[in-house]
């Protein structure tokens, strides 16, 4: 039976939990939070909502991480205790999925993740193609809904990638598009450059954002997606580096990330994105 394994009950991981039970693309979801009464009363509640929102997901709570080590897709979010996984104690709980033999690809729901991702690859060997980051995909959302708003249109006419190393947030206007028409065309150059300046505010997104961002990379890692999406991916000889995590349009399937693109960049643009990826 195919589930996910969200780890952390908080506020991201909670909306990261319905959001990808609502999707109903995979039969299980289990929450699991060292307070184990909150996993499962957030457990219950979102199995509750299931009628009305009309989902089946099996929606479990539990305290034991390794609960997660069979899953075929593993989030780690935000603890119920306010803790972030980052750092030492993010790297540790990497460790211990690792030493507990699991293989599933592994998505980082938090803002603060990106140095636990590097650590991984760096220290523990994690292949980079199993790990992505959610928290930066949602940012491609907020750059969407901005543009739709300027332009008095719909985010689902707007393609847009946006790359870079948060708070380093570079948008691709030269190669954006609104219906098919370029940005441009639609927005006059110094609103494109408040656009950017106000993307860059709202970093990091909110947990209803990256709970839904992170729902469509858990998808598209398990199922496949003809759809790219901007997440934050660890370079792997890009732009001449390595072990360094960066916000890029990936293509997702098979349990991890099949490609990685660099989208059209004016000369600007990509002077931008590699100074944001200095360290």
């Amino acid at each position: 039976m195919s589930f996910v394994a969200v780890i952390g009950a908080g506020p991201v991981g909670g909306a990261a939990a319905h959001a990808i039970a609502l999707g109903s693309a995979f039969r299980e979801v289990r929450l699991i939070d060292a307070a184990t009464g909150v996993a499962e009363g957030k457990a219950l509640d979102i199995r509750q909502s299931g009628p009305i929102d009309r989902f089946d997901t099996i929606v479990t709570g539990t305290g034991d991480v390794l609960a997660a080590c069979n899953a075929e897709v593993i989030v780690i979010a935000d603890a119920v205790a306010g803790e972030d996984w980052d750092g030492e104690r993010g790297l540790g709980l990497v460790r211990q999925l690792m030493r507990a033999g699991t293989r599933a690809p592994i998505v980082f729901a938090g803002a603060k993740h990106m140095w636990v991702m590097e650590a991984a690859a760096r220290e523990l060997g994690v292949p980079v193609d199993r790990m992505i980051g959610s928290a930066a995909a949602a940012m491609a959302g907020a750059a969407r809904a901005l543009t739709a708003a300027e332009a008095n249109g719909s985010p689902k006419d707007v393609a847009v990638s946006v790359v870079g190393r948060p708070p380093g947030i570079v948008v691709a206007w030269s190669s954006a598009s609104i219906a098919g028409a370029s940005v441009g065309e639609r927005i006059a150059p110094h609103r494109l450059v408040a656009l950017t300046q106000a993307l860059r505010k709202l970093w990091p997104c909110g947990p209803q954002a990256i709970g839904a961002a992170t729902a469509e990379i858990a998808s598209g890692l398990a199922f496949g997606s003809r759809r790219q999406v901007s997440a934050m991916t660890v370079l792997d000889g890009e732009f001449g580096m390595r072990h360094v995590a960066a916000m890029l349009p990936v293509d997702l399937g098979g349990g991890r990330i099949r490609q990685r693109f660099i989208p059209t960049l004016s000369s600007q643009e990509r002077t931008e994105l590699l100074n944001a990826l200095e360290p």
